[in-house]
């Protein structure tokens, strides 16, 4: 054991005695594992396999257990009944599909690249920086001085890009699909030994491999290049081992997140895939009884993940999600508890869906998912909602939402679909969610998410950013207002930094400082906790909703300020925002609105302008005493590693607080009384304020 953790694992027994062991346990394993890789000694093998799991053969082994249930589709399935769902979809599934097998991939911003016939998996091909192949302990694979970036390796090696090549064996029979995934799996195999690659370093990632190979091997199961006995006890054994490492290394912590997660759904996974007693059966039960008690910690009251991410919501649906459905699927009960949470969940992932089919990109985002089949936009969620609602017998979820229904089938099969198809379609309605601190404001294509939920993980940062009041805006189905979503973590960190930052999201921001403070700047998943969110209103009536809140960010100042904003939606698709900051001298403020990609400024004047997209036009206009108002250039990141030139109009100010900006958008200026819209708003605003009685 590293001598040198022994008080941090002693405080850690303090609040949470049972990950204090686990930590413990994991250090000591690792010492013996050590040894038996510097002495480059097999750890598990074929005869190794068969005693474990008392077969006579490698045959009989693969036999039984591909007889055993799997939580999606194995089975052929049908090319027209897959494009009848999703238009379109067979021939994108064939298109990734021909990519796999020539090893060319597009991961994390990448672009397209050809790996070539022998794969590299340890070096991020981005940057062509890697990392040598020796204990996986002794890996420094977070070096925030240079450019690598390590989920390049690590979301190679999750091989879920090989996942449309098993789809198309599925649709076609063609074995050329099956010889490109097993030529792929054995080349993993061979280059990465148990525990002796930076594709080891990562318990999550180990996990999540489980669940992309055992799919691959009850579709590829039944090919003629899955036939030789030699490759079979390869693949069985190494899965073997990543279970038995997840195991040995889960990532606990006090307060634990998506990657505890993912350890505890691999183990579900690796015990229901190979079944019997023994190690399979304790991977099972102890997987599961994590989460079952994660999705408790994990899942606010409202069913928000407290990781305060809208896209690592979806993960962490889905890892579990597909677990339960797992030991569904073998007869184990799912407890009707866990059931609801999922329910409350998935209502939040479709409450979040905008009228033009995609999320906003609220926190960080890594395009991270457990078992993705479709081939929608990855900030597309519509397929998990109606997921969750087959699965758990929930008719309120399991309605089909806009979109196509390819993933459906590749989960709950053609009957889902056509059970969905079945029923009428889900009609948005404004939704808020007071834990997560998310409201979601609607009348018919208009849409407004405000954000004014608690820093992540509970106070800690995670993969929350500064982003308390910042807003999302589309009218008439048209994208205007934009998250600035998240770059990159390790292989750039001020970067990272500069998209977290209250700077970068649609909020106010006072004296060029942080709502929560940076720990450090390398520091990457920390944030201290200043902002404490303050709702105030929360209104829907039949041609309105209204938003009011709050936070405590920038109390701490030597002159403290209180920010509050108000947010209306109304019917006709007018969106009014009024920020006030109330307390003590002088400050500078500066408000952003960072715009979607394509939007243009194509007019301005002193108190309005005029916005370009998708062939409409759109009205900004504002009011307020001092307040300057410029348009510069910005970036967002839609996806992980892709930055967006965009625009941004900033409203800016020095001087006194109080301090007051009205800000209106629409879509017609006819008939429209922007003055009165305002004085409405602020009107309510000051009320709310004034009953709220939090002292500045």
């Amino acid at each position: 054991m590293n001598l040198a953790r022994v008080p941090r694992l002693m405080w850690k027994s303090l609040r949470r005695p049972d990950m204090a062991a686990t930590r413990a346990w994991s250090e000591t394993v690792g010492l013996l594992e050590r040894l038996a890789v510097a002495r480059g000694r097999a750890p598990f093998g074929v005869r190794q396999l068969l005693g474990a799991t008392r077969e006579p053969s490698v045959s009989a082994l693969w036999e039984r257990l591909g007889e055993r249930s799997f939580p999606a589709m194995t089975e052929s399935l049908d090319t027209a009944a897959l494009d009848a769902v999703g238009p379109g979809a067979s021939s994108r599934l064939r298109e990734r599909a021909e990519r796999a097998v020539r090893h060319e991939v597009d991961l994390l911003g990448s672009g397209p690249v050809c790996l070539g016939n022998v794969i590299d998996w340890h070096t991020d091909f981005k940057t062509g920086l890697g990392w040598s192949p020796r204990f996986f302990k002794d890996i420094a694979y977070q070096d925030l001085d240079k450019p690598s970036d390590v989920k390049v390796a690590w979301e190679l090696s999750r091989l879920q890009w090989l996942l449309p090549a098993g789809q198309c064996y599925l649709l076609t029979g063609d074995e050329h699909y099956a010889a490109a995934v097993r030529e792929v799996l054995d080349q993993w195999i061979a280059a990465n030994p148990y525990a002796a690659s930076v594709n080891w370093s990562c318990t999550m990632e180990v996990a999540l491999r489980i669940l992309s190979w055992s799919w691959l091997f009850h579709a590829c199961r039944g090919s003629q290049a899955w036939s030789d006995e030699g490759f079979r006890g390869r693949f069985l054994a190494a899965l073997w081992l990543h279970g038995r490492f997840t195991v040995r290394h889960l990532e606990a912590s006090p307060v634990a997140g998506n990657h505890y997660t993912a350890n505890a759904a691999g183990l579900v996974f690796a015990g229901l895939f190979f079944g019997g007693r023994g190690e399979p059966a304790r991977w099972q039960d102890r997987g599961w009884k994590i989460l079952q008690g994660e999705i408790h910690r994990q899942t606010l009251a409202d069913g928000v993940n407290h990781e305060a991410s809208v896209p690592y919501h979806r993960l962490v649906l889905e890892l579990f999600h597909f677990p339960a459905l797992y030991r569904d699927r073998h007869g184990l009960p799912v407890s009707r508890e866990y059931r609801e949470l999922l329910c409350r969940m998935a209502r939040f992932t479709r409450a979040c869906v905008r009228p033009d089919g995609m999320v906003p990109v609220i926190g960080d985002a890594d395009d991270a998912r457990a078992l993705p089949f479709g081939t929608q936009h990855i900030n597309d969620h519509r397929y998990l909602p109606p997921l969750v609602g087959l699965a758990w017998g929930d008719a309120d979820l399991a309605v089909p939402l806009s979109g196509n229904l390819e993933e459906v089938a590749w989960v709950a099969g053609t009957a889902g679909v056509a059970r969905l198809a079945a029923q009428t379609a889900w009609v948005p309605q404004p939704a808020g969610f007071s834990d997560g601190g998310a409201y979601v404001l609607r009348a018919g294509q208009h849409y407004v998410y405000v954000d004014c939920g608690p820093v992540g993980m509970r106070g800690r940062g995670g993969h929350g950013h500064n982003d308390c009041l910042s807003l999302d805006v589309e009218l008439d189905g048209v994208h205007l207002v934009s998250d600035s979503g998240c770059l990159a973590y390790t292989s750039a960190y001020l970067e990272r930094n500069r998209f977290r930052s209250t700077d970068a999201h649609n909020t106010a921001c006072v004296d060029g400082q942080e709502i929560n403070r940076f720990l450090d700047s390398r520091a990457l998943w920390s944030l201290l906790d200043d902002a404490h969110p303050v709702v105030s209103e929360w209104r829907v009536c039949p041609d309105t909703q209204t938003f009011i809140g709050g936070h405590t960010g920038y109390l701490r100042l030597s002159e403290p300020v209180m920010t509050w904003r108000g947010v209306r939606l109304d019917a006709s698709g007018c969106v009014c925002i009024v920020d006030r900051l109330e307390g003590y001298g002088s400050h500078e403020v500066s408000i952003p609105l960072h715009l979607a990609p394509g939007v243009r400024v194509v007019e301005t004047s002193s108190d309005r302008l005029s916005l370009m997209a998708a062939g409409r036009s759109f009205h900004v206009h504002w009011q307020g005493a001092d307040w300057e108002c410029v348009v510069e250039p910005a970036r967002v990141s839609p996806s992980y590693g892709i930055a967006t030139p965009t625009l941004r109009v900033r409203w800016t100010r020095e001087g006194p607080c109080p301090a007051e900006l009205g800000v209106v958008i629409m879509q017609s200026e006819a008939g429209r009384d922007v003055a009165g819209s305002l004085a409405a708003l602020r009107a309510d605003l000051h009320a709310a304020i004034e009953h709220q009685r939090v002292p500045a």
